[in-house]
């Protein structure tokens, strides 16, 4: 069962939203002002972040109190959502710790994994990762070929995931691997905690096109867990890794983090002003775009966050969510170019907005494969949504290890 937070108190009053604001005051920087972080240190600065919001009580604000959340209502986390709009909240390495593998620890742990994990997840001492994606299985996840074999009280878990977030910063991640090969593919996956200090976890940046190094390679070579790291049933893996996939499709396209998902529009409104383009009618229209595709967005967003609260797992609206946000950075992607022109592709030693919204330009077009492609996304809008014939699949009954692969 999920742990709900207490609603037998009103929604926020006027203290709550002062306490919120002085936080913000205090620890963030208003958007669209020049805040340079060395990607070196995003990791630590969020740590330290989260760690100040859970000492003001303002972390997890809908878990439970007894697993280190505030137990505070919906209506505390839209207002809290609203008033940080405006600010730049230095999070984003806690992205899918607290978007994705937070709300599985709290849907579907035990109480012994949610008293263990949860309240140092809430609180930013520990950031945890997710393992789906292998070479041989992007967006055919539950085509996977990492192994879990039972060892009395411990489970083996060997194989390969790849661009794993965030790997290289995280203390704990949820791997999807497969415990039974003689039955089809969906039917024999399960879903595991793992400690990524264990040297039998090897962790390999991928360096990316904008120069980063944000995605990994991840090796387990013979890892040995406790038994009772199971998250979920045996063999429901993919009942669960659907769920997760959906946390982060809402993550990712109706949720505060990741691209597009700080408020760009403002930011781009504050950059056309600096650059003179404001009164630009053409401009205008564009920005006015992209206001209005941001509050739909977010409108998205809070429909599916109080599905999330009365204990709903996100269904096809994750797909919705994703693909909406997906399209709306690469639209945010189109007028930042338009405004910082040539600056975009060359600037001086000082960089600036044309070397800050190139990076965002070279970077966005991974929103369209991070959690399932655009036509992975729009392949389950046309069958859960509008009913249309699935593709065939001749191998739809056949166990895993009978089917062909490369």
């Amino acid at each position: 069962m999920q742990e709900h937070a207490d609603a037998s108190g009103s929604g926020p009053d006027g203290a709550f939203r002062t306490k919120v604001n002085d936080f913000l005051e205090s620890h963030c920087s208003k958007r669209g002002e020049t805040t340079p972080v060395d990607p070196a240190d995003e990791a630590d600065a969020a740590r330290r972040f989260q760690a100040d919001l859970s000492a003001a009580g303002l972390a997890g604000l809908t878990y439970s109190r007894h697993f280190g959340g505030a137990g505070l209502t919906r209506e505390h986390q839209n207002c809290f959502d609203e008033l940080a709009a405006a600010w730049r909240l230095p999070n984003l390495p806690l992205a899918i710790s607290h978007g994705m593998c937070l709300p599985m620890l709290n849907q579907f742990g035990s109480d012994t994994q949610r008293a263990d994990f949860m309240a140092d997840n809430i609180s930013g001492r520990t950031i945890w990762c997710q393992m789906f994606s292998e070479p041989g299985a992007g967006s055919d996840v539950a085509g996977l070929s990492t192994k879990a074999v039972r060892d009395g009280d411990e489970w083996v878990i060997s194989g390969q995931k790849v661009w794993t977030s965030g790997a290289h910063y995280c203390d704990y991640g949820i791997v999807v691997a497969r415990t039974e090969p003689s039955v089809p593919k969906h039917q024999g996956l399960s879903m595991f905690i793992v400690d990524m200090s264990d040297p039998a976890i090897e962790v390999r940046p991928l360096r990316q096109i904008s120069g980063d190094s944000g995605f990994n390679e991840v090796f387990f070579t013979d890892l040995r867990i406790p038994a009772d790291w199971l998250l979920g049933d045996l063999n429901q893996g993919w009942n669960l890794a659907v769920a997760m996939l959906m946390f982060e499709r809402v993550s990712i396209g109706a949720g505060g983090g990741g691209l597009g998902g700080e408020r760009s529009s403002q930011s781009l409104i504050m950059l056309a002003r600096r650059m003179g383009l404001a009164e630009d009618p053409c401009i205008r229209q564009d920005l006015a775009d992209l206001w209005i595709r941001e509050r739909i967005k977010g409108f998205i967003g809070r429909r599916i966050r109080d599905a999330v609260a009365a204990g709903r797992v996100p269904g096809p609206e994750g797909s919705i969510a994703k693909l909406n946000g997906a399209l709306l950075v690469r639209a945010i992607r189109d007028v930042s170019m338009k405004l910082v022109g040539p600056s975009g592709q060359a600037w001086g030693p000082e960089g600036g907005d044309g070397e800050r919204w190139s990076t965002f330009c070279l970077s966005a077009a991974g929103i369209s494969i991070a959690g399932g492609t655009d036509e992975v996304q729009r392949n389950i809008i046309g069958d859960r949504v509008l009913g249309l014939p699935r593709e065939p699949n001749p191998f739809k009954d056949v166990a895993w290890e009978d089917v062909p692969r490369n």
